[in-house]
């Protein structure tokens, strides 16, 4: 006696199986936050807006309550239980120093920098290549374009 197969184990129940209905991760939409100057008036907001810099690919401009001003890209950030314990760590644009600052000192933040990746997406890529061989353009490659 021999083990069932695979396909006779399951064959009548994944027949009905259709993958376009199976999706159950919905894609993200990322919003544009570039050129945004986010309104800080509470900690919940800071925090919010800390967020979408800390994921934003290009440069943020953060004000400090002092008045100084650091224009360069956040790369690293910690979210304590306060503001003073929370705090971003971002490259300035004109050093190579990284700089940490605690959340209690920012009083404004701006989305100044280009994101370099703004539509470089694969679903762009694949849409401009189709684009390409469609007209007839016989120099495709499968290799990625530059970000810059």
């Amino acid at each position: 006696m021999s083990a069932p197969t695979h396909a006779a184990r399951h064959g009548a129940a994944n027949a009905a199986l259709d993958p376009e209905t199976l999706e159950v991760a919905p894609g993200t939409v990322h919003q544009s936050v570039e050129g945004w100057v986010p309104h800080l008036a509470t900690e919940t907001e800071l925090r919010e807006a800390l967020e979408k810099a800390f994921d934003y690919r290009g440069d943020v401009a953060i004000t400090k309550k002092d008045g100084s001003k650091i224009d360069g890209y956040i790369f690293d950030r910690v979210t304590g239980t306060s503001l003073e314990s929370s705090y971003v760590r971002i490259l300035p644009r004109d050093s190579n120093q990284r700089v940490k600052i605690s959340y209690a000192e920012i009083a404004a933040l701006a989305f100044s920098g280009r994101d370099p990746a703004a539509g470089k997406s694969w679903e762009a890529w694949v849409r401009k290549y189709w684009e390409k061989k469609s007209a007839g353009e016989g120099n495709l490659t499968l290799q990625p374009e530059s970000l810059e």
